[in-house]
């Protein structure tokens, strides 16, 4: 039956920043779709938590400042040793600066970048490194943006790390598909979430972005829930380097 290949039981998913907003949807999609979840943020995902362990789903809090790539290691070596294997990696974690371009610091620029796309790299190569050890491939799901499409203003380093992403995920794709590795990212629209806190607060700005999305509305975790449980599921077994766009039509005007 098609359904089954939506499951994901027996299944150990890595997401990293799922402490709130679309990490925390996505993590709860995985959770409902089967899936243990390995989460990997700066504090302690309570919430996050305590919506997996009511599912009757295992729950692994790491502690760790992924702007670093020191211990990424670590992160995959204690998910395997205390949930026994790792399928799936929901490269989620992000963090964004609005500055003019002509006044934009390195450090903006380092934050941004470091964090977006290096750990990216580095955290899906020690996941993929497990997947070949365990001999069974895996899912490595990367989080783009509009921008990866598109330029977008006062965000250049987000812009950067975001294209970056889109780049990245086609060429994991390419190197790795042969070792039964697929690599995909979704591209979410505008969301409703702490990071466009303040466009929605903007109530101009709002009603530009709102008066360009077909779908009429801001976008929120639930509606990532599908797509990353498709991603990760042998459902897209035939889906390599991929950017899935959610983002309530705003690609199509």
């Amino acid at each position: 039956m098609i359904l089954d290949a939506f499951k994901l039981s027996g299944k150990v998913a890595i997401v990293t920043g799922c402490d709130t907003g679309l990490g925390q949807g996505m993590a709860l999609g995985l959770a409902q779709a089967g899936c243990d979840i390995v989460s990997v943020n700066r504090k302690a995902p309570e919430q996050t938590a305590a919506g997996v362990n009511s599912l009757g789903r295992r729950f692994l809090a790491i502690q760790a400042d992924l702007s670093r790539q020191e211990g990424l290691e670590e992160i995959v070596a204690r998910t395997v040793a205390e949930m026994g294997r790792v399928d799936i990696l929901v490269n989620n974690a992000g963090t964004i600066r609005r500055q003019d371009a002509l006044s934009f610091s390195e450090k903006d620029w380092d934050e941004v970048v470091n964090l977006n796309l290096k750990t990216v790299f580095f955290l899906s190569q020690a996941v993929a490194r497990q997947f070949v050890a365990q001999g069974s491939g895996g899912k490595i799901i990367n989080i783009a943006s509009m921008l990866s499409f598109q330029g977008g203003i006062r965000v250049p380093s987000y812009t950067a790390s975001k294209s970056g992403v889109l780049g990245l995920t086609r060429l994991l794709a390419n190197e790795w598909a042969g070792l039964g590795i697929n690599v995909n990212a979704i591209a979410p629209g505008y969301m409703a979430t702490n990071n466009t806190q303040q466009l929605r607060d903007d109530e101009q700005r709002s009603k530009e972005i709102l008066d360009r999305i077909p779908a009429g509305r801001w976008g929120v975790p639930d509606d990532l829930q599908g797509p990353v449980v498709f991603l990760a599921s042998s459902a897209s077994d035939y889906v390599n380097g991929y950017t899935l766009a959610v983002d309530g039509g705003w690609l199509a005007r």
